[in-house]
């Protein structure tokens, strides 16, 4: 009978943990030494995702489209790379 209400606190209560599952930005001054440069390397690809993640956002990007999109303005933004092209 108190089925429901218990239920419903615990999936309450999950919903507010979601946000912790995310992924953090790798801090390079937290990691040994000889994994520093590798951490700053993630550090900058992340960071880089989180701001395409932005643009999509911002564009109104539908969700299904929105892996195309990430992955088109990471190689548009990446200097290493030639003859990219910019998202639309």
């Amino acid at each position: 009978m108190n089925l429901v209400p218990r239920l419903s606190a615990i999936a309450f209560s999950l919903m507010l943990l979601q946000p912790n599952f995310a992924q953090k930005l790798v801090d390079p001054n937290t990691v040994a030494p000889e994994f520093r440069a590798a951490a700053e390397k993630r550090r900058a690809e992340q960071i880089m995702l989180n701001e395409c993640a932005k643009k999509a956002a911002a564009a109104k990007v539908s969700i299904r489209d929105r892996a195309t999109f990430s992955s088109a303005c990471a190689e548009g933004s990446n200097p290493a790379t030639t003859g990219g092209t910019a998202p639309r």
